[in-house]
C-alpha cells in the first residue's frame, strides 16, 4: 500500500442495439413471445421478417428477455442467419445483436453454448463472398438501392463484437475457424460504408486484446488493410471515430511489427489520437445543434413550398394540357437527398466522444504494457514524428512547459516519460457549460451527458497514469506541477456541491493520489491546504467505491507525511491522525483499513510534531488495542473476499502494524 498503481482499461460493454427503448413490462409479454417465435417457422418470408423484427424491438427492453430466453430464443433465430430470404437473415442478426447487447455477459455465454457461433460464422463467411457482387433483394418494396449484403454484414459483425467480448470460447471459435479474412473482407468497404467499417474496427479491437493465438493470421496483407484505414484522408466524426479504433487495434498487434518499423508505427498510432484528442468536444455540440435546427427548418420549409407548388401546378381540364403527376412533381423537386439522413449531427458528436474516450483509454493501457526492448525505444525515440502531440511551446494556459512526446527506454516507464500533453489536461476540465446546457435541454441529445463525462474521467485517469510513468523533469518541473495540483484541486472545491459522481471521484482522486506523491518524493511545496484535504477526505471516505476511499486515505497519509517534516503542524496532524484512526478501526473494507494504517505509519514515523500529537490522539494505545481486531478480521474476513495480492499486502501491514507500535513504544512517548 501507499504506492498508486496504474489502471488498465479492458473494452467493456457490447455494441449498443440497433434502437435502444424503454419499456414496462406488460402482463402479455409471454403469450407474446410466443406467439412470435411461433411465426419464425411461417412458410412465408415476409411473416419471418416481420417476426424477427418484431422479437428484435421487444428485446431491446431487458425486462422481456427472460421470456424470450425460456422459449429458447437463440435456437430459434440462429438457423434464419442462413434464411434463403435477406430480410429475414438481416432481421434475425438484428435480434440476436439486441439480445447480445441488452442481455448482458450471461446471455452472451448462453448464446455460445446454444451453439450461435456455427450459423454466426457461416453467415460471415457468405457475406464476405457476397460483397463482391453486393446483390440487392428483388422485392419492389425493397427498391430503395440498400446494399443488403452489407447490411447484413454490420448486424452480424455487431453481434460478432459483442459475443466475443463477453465470451472466451467465442474468441477461439474466431481464431480457429479464421473468420479475420472474412472480417477484414468486409473492412475494405471503408471508403463507401463507414458505419460498417466501425462495425469491424470494434469487433477487431475486441477479437485481439489479449488474443496472442490471432497475431499469426495478420500477415503483411492485413496489417496493409489497416494502414490504409489507418491513414484515410477523410475528416468526418465518424471516420475520426474509425482511425482511433483501428490505431487501437494496431497497438493490440505491435507484437507483429517489425522491430524496425514499430517506432514510425507508433508515433502513427499516437497522431490519430492527437487529431480525435485535439477537437473541442464542447465546441462541436454547439456547431452541430444550431446545424440540426437549421437542417429541421430548411427541411419544413421545403416540405411546405413543395407542397404550394404542387398545389398550384395541378392544371384544370380546360387548359387543354395533361395535369402533372403528383408523384413525378415531388421526385423533381424532392431534396431529400442532398440534405443530411435523420439525426446525422448527433450521429457525428457521438462518433467524436466514443473516439476521445477509446483514444485516452488505449493511452492508459499504453502507459502500462509490457516493456519493449531498449533498441525499440531508442529507435522511436528518435523518429521524425515525435511532434505528434506539440512542437516546443509553453502552454500559458495551463503553465506547463509541453514538449515532444518522448519514449522512455527504462524498463518500467512504458513510453509516456514526458510532459503532460496539453490535449489530455484539456480534457480534465468540465464539458462546456453551454453544450451542457444544449444536452440537458434536449432529450435526444441528453444522452450525450454521460460520453462527456465518460471522456473526463478517462483523462484523468490518463493523467494518472502519465504521472506514474513520468520523470518530474519531463513533466514540466516544480512549477508545473504546483499548477497542475491547483487545476485539480478546482475540480473538486469550484462546484458549489461536492462532486458524487463515483467514476469522477475515483479518476480525480487516483489523479491527485499520483500528484501528491510525485510532489512528495520531490520535497516540492504541495498547493492544497490541510483544509481541502479534509475537506476531500470526509466526503470521499463515504463514497461507495472502495477505490475512493483508498485514494483519499492515500492522499491523506502523503499529505501529512510531508506536513510531519514541518514546524508548528501539531494540531493538523492531530486532526489528520484521528480521521485515520476512525477510518482504521471502523471501515469495513480490509483494504482500505490496511491502507489508513499504512498512511498513519507514514505521518506519524518521525519528527516532534508528529509525536506531539500522537501523544494527544493516543495513537499508540488504540493500536495496541485495534491490533489483535485486525489479525481477527485477517483470519475471519481474508480468505475468499480478498484476492492473493491484496492478502500479501495486508500480511505486510499486520508486520507493519507490529513494528509500528514497538517503534512508539521506544520513544517513551506512553502516556501514563
Amino acid at each position: 500500500m501507499g504506492k498508486s498503481r496504474t489502471r488498465r482499461f479492458r473494452r467493456a460493454g457490447s455494441a449498443r442495439p440497433t434502437e435502444p427503448q424503454d419499456g414496462q413490462r406488460g402482463p402479455e409479454e409471454e403469450e407474446r413471445a410466443a406467439e412470435l417465435l411461433d411465426k419464425l417457422q411461417h412458410p412465408s418470408a415476409e411473416m419471418r421478417e416481420y417476426a424477427c423484427a418484431s422479437i428484435s424491438k421487444l428485446l431491446q427492453q431487458k425486462q422481456v428477455i427472460p421470456a424470450f430466453l425460456q422459449r429458447d430464443v437463440v435456437r430459434c433465430l440462429g438457423p434464419l442467419l442462413m434464411d434463403h430470404s435477406l430480410g429475414v437473415r438481416e432481421t434475425a442478426a438484428g435480434a440476436l445483436r439486441n439480445l447480445s447487447a441488452c442481455g448482458g455477459f450471461e446471455v452472451c455465454d448462453d448464446m455460445v453454448t446454444s451453439d450461435i457461433m456455427t450459423p454466426l460464422v457461416a453467415l460471415l463467411k457468405e457475406c464476405s463472398t457476397g460483397l463482391d457482387t453486393n446483390q440487392v433483394s428483388p422485392k419492389k418494396c425493397r427498391e430503395m438501392n440498400k446494399h443488403y449484403i452489407e447490411d447484413i454484414a454490420n448486424e452480424a459483425i455487431n453481434l460478432l463484437w459483442n459475443i466475443c467480448e463477453c465470451n472466451s470460447t467465442a474468441v477461439y471459435i474466431f481464431n480457429k475457424e479464421r473468420c479475420l479474412e472474412a472480417v477484414l473482407h468486409c473492412m475494405k468497404k471503408f471508403s463507401t460504408n463507414v458505419d460498417l467499417a466501425i462495425s469491424v474496427a470494434n469487433c477487431l479491437q475486441a477479437v485481439t486484446e489479449d488474443n496472442p493465438d490471432l497475431l499469426a493470421s495478420f500477415n503483411a496483407s492485413a496489417q496493409q488493410v489497416l494502414e490504409t484505414v489507418m491513414m484515410c484522408p477523410e475528416n468526418t466524426m465518424k471516420h475520426i471515430l474509425l482511425r482511433t479504433l483501428i490505431a487501437g487495434t494496431i497497438w493490440n498487434i505491435k507484437d507483429t511489427i517489425p522491430p524496425g518499423s514499430l517506432g514510425s508505427m507508433v508515433n502513427a498510432i499516437l497522431k490519430v489520437f492527437s487529431e480525435s484528442l485535439a477537437i473541442d468536444a464542447g465546441e462541436t455540440i454547439i456547431h452541430m445543434n444550431e446545424a440540426e435546427k437549421n437542417r429541421l427548418k430548411l427541411a419544413a420549409e421545403t416540405e411546405e413550398n413543395m407542397s404550394d407548388v404542387v398545389d398550384t401546378c395541378v392544371l384544370s381540364e380546360d387548359d387543354n394540357m395533361e395535369e402533372i403527376p403528383k408523384e413525378k412533381l415531388r421526385r423533381e423537386n424532392d431534396v431529400s437527398d442532398l440534405l443530411p439522413s435523420d439525426k446525422w449531427e448527433l450521429k457525428e458528436v457521438t462518433a467524436l466522444l466514443t473516439a476521445q474516450q477509446t483514444a485516452l483509454e488505449i493511452i492508459v493501457n499504453m502507459c502500462c504494457s509490457e516493456d519493449p526492448s531498449d533498441d525499440e525505444w531508442e529507435e522511436l525515440s528518435s523518429s521524425d514524428e515525435s511532434d505528434l502531440f506539440m512542437e516546443n511551446s509553453y502552454n500559458e494556459g495551463s503553465g506547463l512547459l509541453m514538449t515532444p512526446l518522448c519514449l522512455s527506454d527504462e524498463v518500467h516507464s512504458a513510453f509516456l516519460n514526458n510532459l503532460i500533453p496539453k490535449k489530455i489536461l484539456e480534457k480534465t476540465a468540465y464539458p462546456n457549460s453551454v453544450a451542457v446546457d444544449i444536452c440537458m435541454h434536449n432529450p435526444s441529445w441528453k444522452p450525450l451527458m454521460k460520453k462527456l463525462n465518460a471522456v473526463q474521467c478517462r483523462a484523468l485517469t490518463c493523467l494518472h497514469s502519465i504521472l506514474l510513468v513520468s520523470d518530474v523533469d519531463c513533466l514540466g518541473g516544480a512549477s508545473a506541477l504546483q499548477s497542475l495540483a491547483q487545476h485539480l484541486s478546482q475540480l473538486v472545491f469550484s462546484k458549489t456541491e461536492f462532486p458524487k459522481d463515483t467514476e469522477f471521484l475515483e479518476a480525480i482522486t487516483s489523479a491527485l493520489r499520483a500528484l501528491l506523491q510525485t510532489m512528495a518524493s520531490k520535497n516540492i511545496s504541495q498547493c492544497m491546504t490541510p483544509e481541502q484535504l479534509l475537506a476531500l477526505c470526509e466526503a470521499g471516505i463515504h463514497s461507495s467505491n472502495a477505490s475512493v476511499r483508498v485514494n483519499v486515505v492515500s492522499i491523506l497519509g502523503i499529505s501529512g507525511s510531508v506536513l510531519a517534516k514541518g514546524q508548528d503542524t501539531a494540531e493538523t496532524l492531530k486532526m489528520i491522525g484521528k480521521f485515520l484512526l476512525e477510518v482504521a478501526v471502523k471501515e469495513s473494507s480490509l483494504v482500505v483499513a490496511g491502507e489508513a494504517l499504512d498512511a498513519l505509519f507514514d505521518v506519524f514515523a518521525d519528527g516532534e510534531e508528529a509525536e506531539k500529537a500522537a501523544i494527544e490522539i493516543k495513537l499508540l494505545p488504540t493500536l495496541k488495542e485495534f491490533q489483535p481486531v485486525f489479525r481477527m478480521r485477517m483470519r475471519k474476513e481474508g480468505k475468499g473476499q480478498y484476492s492473493a495480492d491484496q492478502l500479501c499486502v495486508l500480511d505486510n501491514v499486520k508486520m507493519n502494524l507490529r513494528r509500528f507500535i514497538a517503534y512508539q513504544e521506544t520513544l517513551g512517548k506512553t502516556p501514563a
